[in-house]
C-alpha cells in the first residue's frame, strides 16, 4: 500500500505539471472504485483552474476554488502525468485532462477513490478524525507522551493509528522503533518522555529520508515521473528477519502483529 512518503513523492511529482492549469476534460473509464466517482464531476471540473495541491495523511487534495477533488491511492493505485494521446491500459480508470497532458490514475485493485468535497476538506468524514501530520510542528514529544499515558496497546500499533499520527505505516514504524531502540511489542504507556523524544525524532528522520529518496520501492508504486522509489535499499530491519542486526550482529526476530510483519532486535530494542 502506498504510504505517506509515496503519496508525498507523488504530490511533488505531479504538482509542477498541473498546478495553475485548467481542466479541459475529465475522462472516467471505470466509475466504480472504492466509492463511485461522482457523476457531476464531468460537468463541474472542465474550465476550472487548479489553484492548489496538497496532502493530508495519505489523501491528495486538489483545490479548484469551488471545492476540492480528493484522491486516495488505495492499495495499488498510482498517478502519473501522460500525454493525452497515450493509450490507456486496462487499469487506467480516470484522467484529469489539462490541455495536452493528463493526470492519469491507475489502480489494479480499485481500492482508491476520487471524490468531491464542497466546503472545508478537514471536516469531511474521511479527514475529520485524523491525527497530526508527523512532520508538522504539533507532532511533538510532549504530545506523544501525553497520548501514550495509561495505554496498554503495543507501541508499534499505537503509532500506526492514524488518529494518533498520520502516515506512519508498517515499514516506517519498524524502522523508527529500531532507531529509537524501542521494542515494538512494548506497551505504549510504558514509554518515558525520553523514549517519546527519541521516537518523534526518528519517525521524522525516517519519513524525511524516505521522501527525499522518492518513497519506498513497493511492487505497485511508481513515482509521478514513472520512476520507482529507492528508499528500500536503506532499510535497517524491515524485510530482514533472520539477518544480522546492523548494531549487535545478532539475528533479527520476525513476528506477526495484527497480521503485519514486525522485525526487531531482541537485544538492541528494549
Amino acid at each position: 500500500m502506498p504510504e505517506l512518503p509515496e503519496v508525498e513523492t507523488t504530490l511533488r511529482g505531479i504538482s509542477p505539471h498541473i498546478l495553475g492549469h485548467k481542466v479541459t476534460e475529465i475522462v472516467i473509464r471505470q466509475p466504480r472504485l472504492r466509492w463511485p466517482i461522482p457523476t457531476e464531476l464531468a460537468a463541474l471540473l472542465p474550465g476550472k483552474k487548479l489553484l492548489g495541491v496538497r496532502r493530508r495523511g495519505k489523501y491528495l487534495l486538489l483545490d479548484f476554488g469551488l471545492g476540492h477533488a480528493l484522491i486516495h491511492l488505495g492499495m495499488s493505485g498510482s498517478l502519473r502525468i501522460v500525454n493525452v494521446d497515450e493509450p490507456p491500459s486496462f487499469h487506467d480508470h480516470f484522467d484529469l485532462v489539462f490541455g495536452k497532458q493528463a493526470l492519469r490514475y491507475c489502480d489494479p485493485r480499485r481500492f482508491g477513490c476520487l471524490l468531491w468535497i464542497e466546503g472545508e476538506p478537514e471536516k469531511h468524514k474521511l479527514l475529520a478524525d485524523l491525527g497530526p501530520e508527523p512532520l508538522a510542528d504539533n507532532f511533538t514529544a510532549d504530545y506523544l507522551f501525553e497520548r501514550t499515558r495509561k495505554r496498554s496497546q503495543a507501541i508499534k500499533q499505537f503509532i500506526m493509528d492514524s488518529k494518533i499520527v498520520v502516515g506512519v505505516g508498517n515499514i516506517y514504524a519498524n524502522e523508527s522503533l529500531f532507531m529509537s531502540a524501542i521494542k515494538p511489542i512494548r506497551k505504549a504507556g510504558s514509554l518515558t518522555r525520553k523514549n517519546c523524544e527519541d521516537l518523534v525524532r526518528d519517525i521524522q528522520f525516517v519519513l524525511r529520508r524516505s521522501i527525499d529518496q522518492g518513497g519506498t520501492t513497493l511492487r505497485d508504486f511508481v513515482g509521478g515521473d514513472g520512476k520507482p522509489g529507492y528508499f528500500k535499499q536503506q532499510l535497517l530491519v524491515y524485510g530482514r528477519g533472520g539477518e544480522p542486526c546492523t548494531r549487535c550482529k545478532k539475528l533479527l526476530k520476525e513476528v506477526r502483529m495484527n497480521d503485519r510483519t514486525t522485525v526487531y532486535c531482541v537485544d538492541c530494542q528494549k
